[in-house]
């Protein structure tokens, strides 16, 4: 809807033939005045129509198959750079999807859309009234849950069986909570040592989806 840019980075938006919409320069104490605080612009902004994301329903095949795509459940995660960097870990596993909570996550932002680093436009991130009922609506439709918890006794990579799977991971510092941990198959930890008492994570969905993706080759 609206691009704008200092001088300095118009000159990138020249070598494009008949740009849309049409660049406006400003300063860059300008832009960063038309931005929410802590954005990092670079020079260069772009305002946009919020992509539209799908509904889970639609997206859950009636009975999964087994090399389909790891689902990510994210129960209140909260940091926007944690869910832009998961959804980077996504679209590098080729994850089909992110789901999280309607009231219980963070909007959709610069800051968010900068730690995904291109990955928001590959991986949807879908909103669902009820975690909790959505959970259970993905294992019905065939996929194997598996919480993510450090105090758990199998590790991440004896609890990946079955496939396809969706991966259940907790907010920060509260982990899991309890109807979300009801719903899940099983529940599994990352090995780290006993200096760190847990990794962050965005960190232990990397490690995750790269178990799942050695495991069963999700690769497109």
């Amino acid at each position: 809807d609206r691009l704008i840019a200092t001088h300095a980075t118009i000159s990138i938006i020249d070598k494009i033939h008949n740009p849309k919409p049409e660049p406006e320069t400003l300063t860059s104490e300008n832009i960063t005045g038309l931005l929410p605080p802590g954005v990092v612009h670079q020079g260069m902004a772009l305002l946009t129509t919020p992509l539209q994301a799908p509904v889970l329903k639609n997206i859950l095949p009636k009975t999964a198959q087994k090399d389909a795509q790891p689902l990510l459940v994210l129960d209140q995660v909260m940091d926007p750079r944690n869910v832009g960097a998961i959804l980077r870990s996504a679209a590098a596993f080729n994850a089909k999807a992110i789901i999280v909570p309607d009231r219980h996550a963070p909007k959709e932002s610069g800051v968010m859309v900068k730690a995904a680093s291109g990955a928001f436009e590959i991986v949807p991130m879908i909103r669902v009234p009820n975690l909790s009922q959505a959970i259970k609506q993905i294992a019905t439709s065939g996929y194997w849950c598996i919480g993510l918890d450090n105090g758990a006794e199998r590790t991440v990579k004896n609890a990946i069986i079955e496939s396809p799977i969706a991966l259940i991971l907790g907010g920060e510092g509260k982990g899991l909570r309890r109807l979300t941990r009801e719903r899940c198959d099983d529940i599994a930890q990352i090995p780290i040592a006993a200096a760190i008492p847990s990794l962050n994570v965005s960190t232990s969905a990397a490690i995750a989806l790269y178990e799942i993706n050695t495991r069963f080759q999700t690769r497109e």
